[in-house]
């Protein structure tokens, strides 16, 4: 099964670091990063730039407007994602309890991905696209 890991950080926390213990977190990261692909769990990741880059579009009065992200006012802020295969639920929430960004950073949000192959082919076959 496939995961999407969200590590969540406080704003500034990284920024702030000194040298040396930015470092510290970012080789640890990497290590365990290395010991999931090893072992076939790690599909994929990034880290992502702070939150206030972030653009937001939404729908209003028919069309689309667009405004400076983040949405919601939060403690933590998503930092970056890391996409995941596992077993199950279980064995996810197991590895990336040992990840360090959980010590370093703040929590993961880890969510099982949808399988929308069936909404798709549904969806071809009323485009005339199958």
């Amino acid at each position: 099964m496939k995961f999407v890991c969200l590590g969540y950080i406080a704003p500034q926390k990284f920024e702030t670091m000194l040298e040396k213990e930015r470092n510290a977190m970012v080789d640890a990261c990497c290590d365990y990063d290395d010991v999931l692909r090893a072992g076939g769990h790690f599909a994929g990741g990034e880290a992502l730039q702070p939150a206030n880059t972030a653009k937001m579009p939404r729908w209003k009065n028919g069309k689309a407007v667009v405004t400076d992200g983040p949405y919601a006012e939060t403690k933590e802020q998503i930092g970056g994602i890391l996409l995941l295969e596992a077993r199950d639920l279980n064995h996810a929430v197991e590895l990336m309890s040992k990840h360090p960004g959980v010590q370093y950073g703040g929590p993961f949000e880890i969510r099982p991905t949808a399988d929308l192959a069936g909404m798709i082919k549904d969806s071809e076959k009323r485009r005339g696209k199958s």
